[in-house]
């Protein structure tokens, strides 16, 4: 990675830090539907908003591919099953929980990834990846095995299946996300994913009479959640989606390792969910597990140059 890569990365990694327990605190205080209706539309119309300005050939190029329509609109239907069994699952669980259950996303992420790419066969056999990312997974299973929101209660352990299922959903999902971004810029693909995902959210929301909900629900709250939702399309999707185009599925994989640690910090400064001395041993160690194995990619990207 050059600098530039690096920067991006550190910020994607801090902010989402953010992220995760602002996601935590709405899921607490809207139903999934609602909430991924709007967060999803008020980030989407924001994301078009620019489309319309800056990207009008690409939008063009979109609409005269049926090809682009359907990858756009798989992609929107893969990213909703992934949020509405991500948002349940932070609603039961924790923010902590949220991000560091991505960790599990990493070994079915990386397989398919380089099965399906050859660059990223490259970076997954270079040693010092194997030997980074395993120091990081172990660092990670450190931080899961240690954490305080583990319960036998039936509620949490729902909330454990949600997390599960949707990093099942994600591992696919970036395989889309990666061969669009060859032909259509980030910002397009984000502006198409997020409308889309937010139309099916508000589309189902108000076939279960789940949006008559938001009558109860104050305005403040909501206009918090519209702007919570364009930080997060910003985050979660635009600066995730770049960085798997100029990175790959493998280093984006590792990168998530990384969201735990100020995920914990910020969650124990907002939110006041613990953090123990094991847990920071184990970050320590994804830290160490992660630079090890960004060297492997500017081996490769040295090597494709």
């Amino acid at each position: 990675m050059d600098r530039n890569d690096y920067l991006t990365a550190v910020a994607y990694i801090i902010l989402m830090g953010f992220g995760f327990p602002i996601m935590r605190y709405m899921s607490i205080h809207f139903d999934t539907l609602n909430n991924n209706a709007i967060r999803f539309l008020s980030g989407g119309i924001f994301f078009c908003i620019v489309c319309l300005f800056k990207f009008r050939t690409e939008i063009k190029t979109i609409l005269t591919n049926y090809k682009n329509i359907l990858s756009l609109l798989i992609l929107a239907i893969f990213m909703t099953g992934n949020m509405f069994c991500f948002i349940n699952g932070l609603k039961y669980t924790s923010a902590l929980s949220g991000s560091i259950f991505g960790i599990l996303a990493m070994p079915l992420g990386i397989i398919l990834a380089s099965f399906f790419y050859h660059d990223e066969r490259l970076i997954v056999t270079n040693k010092k990846f194997i030997y980074g990312a395993t120091l990081a997974f172990i660092g990670s299973l450190i931080f899961i095995v240690n954490s305080n929101n583990y319960s036998d209660s039936d509620i949490i352990i729902i909330g454990y299946l949600y997390l599960l299922l949707a990093i099942i959903i994600q591992s696919v999902q970036n395989l889309i996300i990666k061969k669009l971004s060859l032909n259509l810029p980030i910002i397009v693909i984000s502006a198409s994913t997020a409308t889309l995902s937010g139309i099916i959210f508000l589309t189902l929301a108000i076939d279960t009479n789940t949006f008559n909900q938001l009558n109860n629900v104050s305005t403040g709250l909501i206009i918090g959640l519209i702007f919570a939702g364009i930080y997060g399309m910003l985050t979660g999707m635009l600066m995730a989606f770049y960085i798997l185009k100029k990175q790959g599925v493998t280093i984006f994989n590792m990168t998530q390792l990384l969201i735990p640690i100020s995920t914990g910090i910020i969650g124990y400064i907002t939110l006041g969910e613990k953090i123990t001395l094991m847990q920071i041993i184990g970050g320590l160690i994804v830290i160490s597990g992660c630079v090890l194995a960004s060297k492997s990619n500017i081996k490769n990207n040295n090597i494709r140059r």
